[in-house]
């Protein structure tokens, strides 16, 4: 026999500003209410893009609004706990007064409990903690409330990777329901068995995790896009926009990832050792010319005597143009020094850091600083005019607010009114219209909605320049860098080529190879891991050598199968004659996909052990 559900909304309808947020009139659907069951154990993920009433919709679950029309209902006993994105800390001293403050409190004992394991210190005074210790604080007063229902709004921004890794193991243990806004795809995948849609005023669900959320939206928009041809030409105009912008911004993307993997191929065969970067060019010189950072034997330490610290033991590298250098670690590792450096925004202890004679620089922070709440987004981006050169090309500012997935009608809007999402967004778009050959980026998907990150993946790869990225998310990473600098707080700089999947693989060799030494000595010698300095030997084993022979041709045959089932789909009838074949299809190519990307790097990683 089903549950019950725990929580409902039933024909629920929300103004905001005079417009329907949603479960309102539409242009393309009508009267839409919300209805939302969430039963015991749901995991939902809530997609939608900056501004479409995400965090609207969390807080009327949470009863901190009131809807305009329908019904709220909690079933009786059930503690509902909403995480929000920015809470105000304002209001108090220390952390662990904001986490023992306000209605339903949890006791002192729980939030110590669960500080102690995300490893916060609740007595730091909240006005000079940093972003990622409150978002641990907020964490740890929002568990220890024993939720049946929590409300996750972007849990993972200002997260280090060891902190985000301790959230979702907690999660997958928990026991409640949860409703998750994110935009760290991975997290999403790994936890989420449904996905709640908001797109223009009304709201889907299906039960499917994040992982198969794509294909069910480009399905959406093509049927959409089929029906708005027997509607009026405005309509037709926003459907082929929905199909061209998202459908075949991703395909695009997909072309872009099989150059990205082709750059780290090349990279891989530039870098050996631990620690630096070694050219295998037919021409050093030519490398070096085409080099815009040298750092030279850098490292950085703080501190003396007892409180001596070296940050940044030294390391050598060499940054091409083009390239896209990821930086990843816990917070404290060292990745703002490590950014510092390469920048020559402080001076190295050792060694020296050399920048071509031509480098010049964007620098994208996570505070936002540059957007002021009462200037107007045309402010911001043509200092008030209509014009705004894009790189030195004249562009009118309306046009240049579309490639950035804004409404052109938002142009005289207050920076104030809109979403953080929406502000990240526009910064972005500011900075990305300055001419420059180097592009800084501090952790720049925070607050950002998918599409935007698909926006932001695509303008970096289009971009001709150098971009160095601090960042936390996992799959960003892996679908924007070249080159991976990993810190383990140690002060040892690992530079890998490929992005965050490619550094945890390494990192993981180690501790396997370390593992045997724990057992009993057997009779025969146990083999032991290679020298810290990465020269000593590798044996392949059988099935790596046959591994790295017959993966290219298996990677042929899987590209060979994406275009025949791109090919079928391209069919604008399949879909309405053929449903079922339809989705069959879009699952055996994005099965095809997941085992390319598989192949191609567990083969990169074989060229590696063999070349060292």
């Amino acid at each position: 026999m089903a549950q019950p559900p725990i929580f409902s909304l039933e024909g629920v309808a929300l103004q905001q500003g005079g417009r329907w947020l949603f479960g309102g009139p539409t242009p393309t659907s009508g009267a839409a209410p919300i209805d939302l069951h969430v039963l015991p154990g749901d995991r939902l993920a809530l997609i939608g893009r900056n501004g479409a009433g995400k965090t609207t919709l969390l807080r009327l679950i949470a009863g901190r609004l009131e809807a305009d029309r329908g019904q709220r209902r909690v079933k009786p006993g059930t503690r509902i706990v909403f995480l929000e994105q920015d809470p105000d800390f304002a209001p108090y001293a220390t952390l662990m007064d904001f986490a023992l403050g306000g209605e339903d409190a949890p006791a002192a004992h729980e939030v110590e409990a669960i500080a102690g394991q995300l490893g916060i210190d609740m007595s730091r005074p909240a006005a000079t903690a940093s972003g990622g210790e409150k978002r641990r604080a907020a964490i740890a007063r929002a568990l220890a409330q024993d939720p049946d229902l929590i409300l996750l709004d972007e849990p993972t921004n200002h997260l280090d990777l060891a902190a985000i890794d301790w959230l979702e193991d907690w999660l997958s243990r928990y026991r409640g329901a949860f409703i998750t806004i994110s935009h760290d795809r991975t997290f999403l995948t790994r936890l989420t068995r449904a996905t709640l849609w908001l797109d223009r005023g009304t709201m889907r669900r299906k039960d499917i995790g994040f992982g198969g959320y794509e294909a069910w939206e480009e399905t959406v928009y093509a049927e959409e896009a089929r029906n708005a041809e027997r509607l009026d030409a405005k309509l037709k105009i926003e459907a082929h926009w929905l199909e061209r912008g998202v459908t075949a911004r991703r395909k695009r993307n997909q072309g872009r990832l099989e150059k990205l993997h082709q750059m780290r191929a090349v990279r891989a065969a530039m870098i050996s050792g631990a620690g630096t970067a070694k050219l295998k060019l037919a021409s050093d010189d030519d490398f070096k010319s085409k080099s815009v950072i040298v750092a030279e034997n850098i490292s950085k330490t703080y501190g003396a005597g007892d409180s001596w610290r070296a940050v940044i033991k030294p390391f050598s590298l060499r940054i091409q143009n083009g390239d896209r250098i990821g930086i990843v670690g816990a917070n404290g590792a060292g990745k703002t020094t490590l950014l510092k450096l390469l920048t020559r925004e402080i001076e190295s202890d050792t060694g020296s850091v050399t920048h071509a004679r031509t480098l010049s620089g964007v620098m994208i922070d996570q505070q936002r600083k540059l957007l002021e709440p009462q200037a107007t987004v045309r402010q911001i981006l043509a200092e008030g005019g209509d014009w705004i050169d894009v790189r030195g090309v004249r562009k009118h500012v309306m046009a240049y607010l579309k490639d950035f997935l804004f409404d052109p009608g938002l142009v005289d809007t207050k920076v104030g009114i809109l979403s953080g999402g929406e502000r990240s967004r526009l910064l972005l778009a500011r900075e990305f219209a300055r001419t420059a050959n180097l592009l800084v980026l501090d952790e720049p998907t925070n607050d950002l909605d998918l599409e935007t990150l698909d926006l932001l993946q695509e303008v970096i790869a289009d971009f001709e320049g150098t971009v160095l990225i601090v960042s936390h998310d996992r799959d960003f990473l892996d679908r924007t860098v070249t080159v991976t600098l990993g810190l383990d707080g140690s002060g040892k700089v690992d530079i890998v080529a490929g992005g965050y999947a490619d550094w945890e693989a390494k990192r993981r060799k180690p501790a396997a190879a370390a593992a045997p030494a724990k057992a009993p000595a057997p009779a025969t010698p146990t083999p032991q891991p290679p020298p810290a300095d990465g020269r000593g030997s590798t044996k392949l084993t059988y099935k790596d050598q046959r591994d790295y022979e017959i993966l290219p041709a298996r990677i042929a045959e899987l590209e060979a199968a994406i275009a025949k089932g791109e090919a079928l789909l391209s069919d604008p009838a399949l879909y309405t004659t053929d449903p079922a074949r339809f989705a069959a299809i879009s699952q055996g190519i994005a099965n095809a996909r997941a085992e390319k990307d598989a192949a191609e790097e567990r083969w990169l990683t074989l060229a590696e052990l063999i070349e060292g």
